[in-house]
């Protein structure tokens, strides 16, 4: 068992920036990836002396993180909160991410097409289920192995693939319905 705070702080440290952006990548947004991190490291102090060991820090927290937006995803649904937005959302300071920016030759409408198929893909994303839609951006965006993903969800690697087919059927389906 390990409960020493020192060691919960270097863990924090270690993994703070990984789950922060696995946050933000869950949630959507900045701000709503500020408030999961945040929730997942308070639950983390508070069952601290709970962890054994028996598994990396790492994988526990990635855990914590996914179980409390399902939990969020869960009441906001509830409560008629849900709300959409996007994965290229301008930082606090408002200004747009590099890469949206049309290279010097691009045609004048292209950074409206641009735009428009990033606000369908994120509303696809957002359509799907939040187990298929964490399985999909572990293995997509963050790339990480079958093996990883059934490990930090605590599900066969069976159900990992089959998650992951059936949420990239969905994200194509739901993806040419709001580009038609």
């Amino acid at each position: 068992m390990v409960s020493d705070i020192h060691d919960f702080e270097a863990v924090m440290r270690a993994n703070g920036p990984k789950i922060y952006t696995l946050a933000i990548r869950l949630t959507g947004n900045v701000s709503d990836g500020q408030d999961l991190a945040q929730e997942t490291f308070v639950k983390a102090y508070e069952y601290w002396g709970n962890f054994r060991g028996e598994s990396e820090a790492s994988t526990w927290l990635y855990r914590i993180c996914v179980n409390q937006w399902k939990n969020r995803v869960r009441y906001e649904r509830r409560r008629a909160f849900w709300k959409h937005f996007s994965i290229d959302a301008g930082g606090d300071d408002g200004e747009k991410p590099a890469r949206e920016l049309p290279a010097p030759d691009a045609p004048l409408d292209k950074p409206l097409e641009d735009h428009e198929r990033q606000a369908a893909a994120q509303s696809a994303l957002s359509s799907l289920k939040p187990e298929d839609r964490a399985i999909l951006l572990m293995r997509e965006i963050e790339d990480r192995s079958y093996e990883e993903i059934a490990e930090l969800l605590d599900i066969p690697i069976g159900t990992v693939r089959s998650r992951l087919a059936r949420a990239r059927e969905k994200l194509i389906d739901q993806f040419k319905k709001m580009t038609l």
